[in-house]
């Protein structure tokens, strides 16, 4: 063990594993499977070759913009700062940070540019790299090959035949109920992390096609990629003004268009080809007709549908969206059935066609003499005109391309999935069969998973409002002037009371407050979109800050008053879920789950819906209330207790977790997270929130996005039908967790809440007031006015301690944690650490998602954001504890994992995060420089451009900022 752990964690630890792992990372790291390395270290070089390519272009077309010596300043803090980054010397360091301070504001302007998009070319060819390696598993290794990586639905059926060694009826079940009952969902938020604007991304992805577009010589691909650059170089990288709600449903709509409405009905596609290799005929056909009436894995989405602390969504904005997201579902379809159309031109002299597909050519009223003897393509004459005046009916926009012949529009997706199941079997029924494999069978999946509406739009408000709104209701019915003020049974009993009798609170010659009215319309639209466009369109009513069994019931009496909710009938038309985010709410959510589901009513309701009772967790604010170890373990916890209560109750539990794309949020490989979760607490039912960058990361390239979605399911399939059997021995690290989680917690604590004037320093030493002027979103940074930490949004909070490279959501507490524990349990409690970390997936995968924030952290970077601190000796104090906090918890890390260096056994992570610290590094010095000169009384224009243009390159660089 080396010294310098010794003297961190203390004097009673010994023993600290040296070796040095020398595994590559490589698709084996992510997948967990073997691999050709050939293909592997070549396309290391490639990816090396695309970023000294466009690293030369872009210095190119900076010369050619602002002359050679704009360029030689840009080299000359590039060499400093890479060579500092790779052999750290004081004195480079303070080179670095003369130099930085010598520029004018056009060279500093130019830097920032400039580091920002060599930070962003950069990410362009890691993802071109991850890509490679994805093709490697998609097109070389089919089979037995592919079932061979973690993350594939093939790696999990593997691991499934292996453990039931060859019983095929078992095997049958388990894939049948699996896929008859599975539900997994990404839900898309529009929570404002995403920093580029849609102008950058786009130009991002010109950039990856021109690098993959094996049509152009070499000459021509880099004169392309000169022009994309510079282009890129010319495009204002800021938003000048801030984005809108409706802004927010566009950009959501665009990684439909880009990715999902291809590859989920894709990805479908290939659950049913699966099933049919491995199944019996009848099996494989029950699992075919679900997959026909339910999708497995759908995109939901949380814009224009969440107003928690967004004033600007209302019924309207509600209403936008739907049309917005159904106009682009049905300009989709209407593309396709035209092309299918074309495709389709079998004819009645050379084949023959079913009586049904006869009689469906017969009414499309296509009395054409060119398609007279083709039945196909007057069916689709009919199908196309009836989507199109389905979309005019419900979206009141005429179609791109008018159709040929009138016809009514089709009342439900299912009546038109029902047509092309007609096509579909008349194919078959003559021979034909694989032509309803093509574009057919593509279409009739989209049907599935997108209906009329394309994503699920979720509804979420805070708690808080909703009783208010209950208050005013009351108060003018005459029911109760005081709900406010009564204690929990007694507005429960109120609640229930209202529940059970048919008359409505609600009445039109009233007057109610301007809250009030805000939230019955956006609930009565929600009733409207049921009408027009199915239930599945507003499938679910999220309660943030839930904590008692009156905020569900507050919220089934608001549906009852709309018509959402038939108590006569115990008829409920969207799924009620209580967020749970503070410690003490995630503490007390099993009682309240239990006490809520002891209400006969509400059992009954839950019996009419499948016996399914939905959960939501939240990361982000727990892990503010409580910190990063506080908050995983009282989230795990929460799982486990409400697992209990479920299986108590008799009913089947849904989680959804609230995760963002840091760290401090809980993101992290989805993967790992899913396999992490508790035994039980994935039962094919699995719903998660992407936001932010994550988005464009994850989704924002077609085959990104195929892996992306294929791990989600293939993680939900291995967590449900593969739980890891834990034993007793995670019983005695779940008494460890507890322990260190409360050593963390008071810690934590300790430093965020009890520290005097610790809200000054986190104003001051971080770029929180920058942030809320920099138009990532439309939502507002705090909930409500002021400096409190309490009303910060997680958001902005964890964005502003990366930007200053301190990390702090993503580890604080951890260090004292373990130091405390060891100095308690001595050599004992160390090995129990490192047996917890090998043995022990949650905790392996708690240490690795910490670790890669410690790598990305930065206390010298961090000392100069200290020095923003107008009080030195609260400086001193706060960031003193960060420094030994920070220097705790590495020491403690590398202990447990027995490194000797962070990211150790992860080379290809260590190596892209120093390739990008080079460029992020000089960023840091210039925002840190320019928000002195801004807060002395300097604001002119460009010095606020360069605050938010470092802003953006910082984040950039560091991708998971939020």
């Amino acid at each position: 063990m080396n010294v310098e752990l010794k003297q961190v964690l203390g004097p009673s630890l010994v023993h600290a594993s040296d070796q040095i792992s020398d595994d590559v990372l490589n698709v084996a790291s992510v997948r967990g499977g073997q691999v050709n390395y050939s293909n592997i270290f070549s396309n290391a070089d490639l990816a090396k070759q695309e970023r000294r390519l466009l690293g030369r272009i872009l210095g190119e077309v900076i010369a050619h913009c602002h002359g050679s010596q704009a360029l030689e300043v840009v080299e000359r803090v590039r060499r400093l700062s890479v060579g500092m980054q790779r052999n750290f010397e004081h004195a480079d360091f303070i080179e670095l940070g003369e130099e930085l301070d010598r520029m004018s504001m056009e060279q500093t302007l130019i830097l920032i540019r400039a580091f920002s998009y060599f930070s962003q070319l950069t990410n362009l060819t890691e993802d071109r790299d991850s890509l490679r390696k994805i093709r490697v598993i998609n097109y070389q290794q089919q089979g037995e090959k592919r079932a061979r990586h973690r993350g594939t639905l093939e790696y999990v059926l593997a691991q499934l035949e292996h453990l039931l060694a060859g019983d095929q009826n078992t095997l049958l079940q388990q894939l049948q109920h699996f896929f008859t009952t599975a539900d997994v969902r990404a839900v898309l938020t529009a929570h404002p992390t995403e920093v580029q604007r849609k102008s950058v991304l786009d130009l991002q992805r010109r950039i990856t096609a021109l690098l993959g577009d094996e049509g152009l010589d070499a000459f021509e691909r880099e004169r392309a990629l000169r022009a994309a650059v510079l282009t890129l170089w010319q495009t204002r990288m800021l938003r000048t003004n801030q984005l809108s709600v409706l802004d927010e449903v566009d950009n959501g709509v665009s990684y439909f268009k880009t990715s999902f409405l291809v590859q989920l009905p894709r990805l479908h596609n290939k659950v049913r080809c699966l099933m049919t290799q491995k199944m019996s005929v009848p099996a494989a056909n029950f699992v075919v007709k679900a997959l026909e009436n339910s999708p497995v894995l759908r995109v939901a989405t949380w814009i224009g549908g969440d107003r928690d602390g967004n004033p600007f969504v209302d019924a309207d904005i509600l209403k936008q969206a739907i049309l917005r997201q159904s106009s682009a579902i049905f300009t989709y379809y209407l593309d396709q059935l035209d092309q299918l159309g074309s495709e389709l031109s079998l004819c009645t002299r050379l084949t023959h066609v079913s009586d049904a597909l006869q009689q469906l050519a017969d009414s499309s009223a296509d009395h054409s003499a060119q398609r007279k003897d083709e039945p196909y393509r007057r069916a689709l004459v009919g199908i196309y005109a009836r989507v199109a005046a389905t979309y005019e009916h419900l979206c009141k926009q005429l179609p791109p391309k008018a159709p040929l012949v009138a016809a009514q529009p089709y009342c439900q997706a299912q009546n038109l999935s029902e047509d092309l199941a007609v096509i579909a079997q008349s194919l078959h029924d003559h021979g034909a069969g694989d032509l309803a494999l093509g574009r057919l069978q593509h279409i009739r999946d989209a049907v599935v998973v997108f209906g009329f509406y394309l994503s699920p739009i979720d509804l979420r408000q805070n708690s808080d409002v909703h009783e208010r709104v209950l208050a005013a209701l009351l108060a003018q019915a005459g029911t109760e002037s005081a709900y406010l003020n009564l204690d929990e049974p007694a507005r429960v009993k109120l609640l229930l009371a209202e529940l059970a009798v048919a008359r409505p609170l609600v009445a039109p010659y009233l007057k109610y407050d301007e809250e009030t009215q805000k939230e019955l319309q956006i609930f009565r639209q929600a009733f409207w979109a049921h009408q027009q466009f199915g239930p599945d369109c507003i499938p679910t009513c999220i309660i943030s800050k839930a904590a008692s069994v009156s905020d569900v019931l507050e919220v089934m009496l608001l549906l009852k008053e709309v018509g959402l909710c038939d108590v006569r009938s115990q008829h409920l038309a969207v799924n009620i879920v209580p967020l749970f985010e503070t410690i003490d709410d995630l503490r007390n959510a099993p009682a309240v789950l239990d006490a809520l589901l002891s209400i006969p009513l509400y059992r009954q309701i839950l019996s009419n819906r499948d016996q399914l009772q939905e959960v939501m967790l939240g990361y982000s604010d727990s892990n503010k209330d409580g910190g990063f170890l506080t908050s995983a373990w009282s989230l795990y916890l929460a799982e486990v207790k409400l697992l209990e209560v479920a299986q108590k109750h008799s009913v089947r539990l849904c989680f959804f977790h609230g995760r963002g794309g840091s760290v401090g949020r809980g993101g992290g490989p989805s993967y790992d997270a899913i396999l992490a979760q508790p035994p039980g607490a994935v039962q094919g039912s699995l719903r998660l929130t992407e936001q932010g960058e994550v988005i464009a990361n994850k989704y924002g390239h077609p085959e990104m996005a195929a892996y992306n979605l294929e791990i989600l399911l293939a993680a939900t399939w291995q967590a449900t039908a593969l739980p890891v059997n834990q034993g007793g021995e995670v019983t005695s690290f779940m008494l460890v967790m507890q322990e260190l989680s409360d050593l963390a917690y008071v810690a934590y604590r300790g430093l965020v809440y009890e520290t005097s004037g610790f809200e000054d320093y986190f104003w001051e030493s971080t770029v929180i007031s920058e942030i809320a002027s920099l138009n990532l979103g439309s939502r507002p940074a705090s909930r409500k006015t002021g400096r409190s930490i309490e009303n910060l949004r997680a958001i902005p909070w964890v964005f502003s301690w990366a930007q200053c490279r301190v990390m702090l959501p993503g580890w604080y507490g951890f260090g004292s944690a373990v130091q405390t524990y060891l100095q308690t349990h001595g050599e004992q409690g160390q090995e129990t650490l490192c047996q917890m970390a090998k043995n022990w997936q949650y905790f392996s995968s708690v240490l690795a998602n910490m670790e890669m924030v410690l790598a990305k952290a930065d206390m010298s970077i961090a000392a100069r954001y200290a020095t923003l601190v107008q009080n030195t000796g609260l400086r001193d104090q706060v960031f003193g504890a960060i420094q030994q906090e920070y220097d705790r918890t590495v020491a403690a890390v590398l202990l447990i994992r027995g490194q000797n260096c962070l990211l150790q056994g992860n080379h290809e992570l260590a190596h892209s995060i120093e390739q990008r610290l080079a460029y992020i590094n000089p960023l840091n010095h210039i925002q840190v420089s320019l928000l002195k000169r801004y807060r002395a009384g300097e604001q002119h224009e460009r010095l606020v451009r360069g605050i938010h243009l470092s802003i953006n390159g910082v984040a950039s660089g560091l991708r998971n900022t939020g």
